[in-house]
């Protein structure tokens, strides 16, 4: 069943594809004061004015000169900037706008669902990591605007300057991130959160790009058939009921000393939930679009974890990137994402089933997409808890990842083990892998973490020892094994590490 969860609808809804009727120069809300503006790119400056309006754009030597289209809309590229600032933009019309404190450096959007949107301030060692948080360089743009049902185009937010004051309502793991690329590469930091708490993937990838996959024609069908269904009249005159009771059992929890009853939501149509396909990317990714990023971060798949919907979240992610990429026409910038941490009851079988761990597989699927990365978190998440706090090592995972993949920086691993290869020997299988960096590791005396099975699958917890890059399984109750699974649970009891102390991803070899 869909669950309608109201949201607030962006002013910004009303305009849709019309053309802009603007009087004065106008920018997206992204190009404002304090802004960070990718380096060593033709980063777009972009915007609206009357039809025909010549267009001027200044900053530092350079100028460039053009011509609003018919609608209004007008557009040129910078020359490519080095590392630095601050700058003044200057946009200059009919009217002059001016945006200060512009800086050059590196830009990554970070989008997802609550994971994403939980700020600094609620994540481990608040007060500790506040009072260090003196980054003038670094800098978030938080996109405020709602829901849409058509693509949006200016958008509603500010920059904040990192500092004390504004730090924790940073996103943690945004600014974790931002942080470690700020102190390594030692440049401008500019990091852009679009995120939204409970929401699923396909509402952050446009409606065009997903439509047509007959994999996805269920979740539309359902939504189809939810909108036919939903009647105003109706659903007004329960509410009023609803109102109703909820009033007399406030009183009644009042006069009792009790928590008060949550307000009943009023009705709205389906077509405007946050959840309904398409409707995050109108209103929260396309006003940013196409401003120049070097890539993006992801913390979603909760929302996604249920039967039926776990089992094509690889196609919805890739679909999404993929969109994303042809829409910021940047090629494939880098795109990186948080695989599912540990969760629920810890381990006590040998291996689990859920749509929690399905989604797990599907995310390292994805890896198979250039420019792509993966941060392991199977070891930070919180059992009891799904907005675990440890949101620094989230962040640096990320951090490290972008920095050997997108910065080039070899030393720094960029993901902990990943499977290779198995190869059965008699009664054992040997499982190789990649990304060991400094040799693969036990948190603990025993290597735990993985299960064996023969043809008749059923599964044992299985003996396991490190040699060299490989790890040799074996059971005295699988005589003649055939496959291997690792970390395979919500919550798994799994201590194989890497050298850079990031754990390995969880796997199968049977499928």
């Amino acid at each position: 069943m869909i669950q309608y969860i109201k949201t607030t609808i962006s002013a910004t809804v009303l305009m849709a594809f019309a053309p802009f009727g603007f009087c004065n120069v106008k920018l997206p809300a992204i190009i404002s004061d304090h802004a960070v503006i990718q380096r060593d790119a033709e980063a777009p400056v972009w915007g609206w004015a009357d039809p025909n309006e010549e267009v001027t754009v200044k900053i530092g030597n350079q100028s460039h000169t053009t011509k609003a289209d018919a609608d209004g809309k007008w557009k040129i590229k910078l020359d490519k900037l080095s590392a630095g600032g601050p700058h003044t933009l200057e946009i200059k019309g009919k009217n002059t706008l001016t945006i200060k404190d512009v800086l050059i450096g590196e830009v990554w959007l970070g989008s997802g669902q609550s994971n994403m949107a939980m700020t600094v301030n609620r994540c481990l060692d608040y007060e500790k990591e506040k009072a260090a948080a003196n980054f003038p360089q670094l800098r978030m743009f938080r996109e405020s605007s709602g829901v849409a049902t058509q693509p949006q185009f200016v958008g509603a937010g500010k920059w904040d300057v990192c500092n004390p004051e504004t730090v924790g309502g940073f996103s943690g793991t945004a600014y974790f991130f931002g942080r470690e690329l700020h102190q390594v590469l030692k440049v401008p930091v500019g990091l852009i959160n679009s995120s939204v708490g409970g929401t699923p993937v396909e509402s952050w990838a446009s409606m065009e790009a997903q439509k047509d996959f007959k994999e996805l024609k269920p979740l539309f069908d359902r939504w189809q058939k939810a909108d036919a269904d939903f009647n105003l009249a109706k659903v007004e005159a329960q509410y009023k009921i609803d109102l109703e009771k909820h009033k007399a059992a406030a009183k009644k929890a009042k006069d009792e000393g009790k928590p008060l009853p949550r307000t009943p939501q009023k009705p709205f149509s389906p077509r405007l939930n946050s959840h309904y396909p398409g409707n995050l990317f109108n209103g929260k990714i396309s006003p940013l679009i196409p401003y120049a990023i070097k890539g993006a971060i992801w913390y979603q798949g909760e929302s996604n974890a249920n039967k039926g919907n776990a089992e094509v979240y690889g196609l919805q992610l890739a679909t999404l990137i993929n969109d994303w990429r042809a829409r910021w026409g940047q090629g494939d910038f880098y795109f990186a994402w948080v695989q599912l941490p540990n969760f629920h009851k810890l381990q006590t079988e040998p291996v689990e089933e859920s749509g929690w761990i399905t989604v797990r597989e599907e995310m390292a699927k994805t890896l198979k997409l250039p420019n792509t990365g993966m941060a392991i978190t199977t070891d930070v998440g919180e059992a009891n808890d799904i907005h675990p706090k440890d949101k620094q090592n989230v962040g640096k995972r990320l951090a490290m990842w972008a920095l050997a993949k997108a910065y080039n920086q070899e030393k720094i691993a960029s993901s902990g083990p990943l499977l290779a290869s198995h190869e059965v020997k008699g009664n054992e299988v040997i499982i190789r892998f990649t990304n060991t960096h400094g040799g693969l590791k036990s948190s603990t005396p025993e290597l735990k973490g993985f299960a064996i099975a023969g043809a008749d699958k059923k599964w044992k917890f299985a003996k396991a020892r490190i040699e060299g890059e490989t790890v040799v399984v074996s059971s005295p109750d699988v005589s003649a094994p055939l496959m291997v699974r690792f970390a395979w649970a919500d919550n798994p009891v799994a201590t194989l590490f890497n050298g850079a102390g990031i754990p390995a991803a969880p796997f199968r070899t049977d499928k």
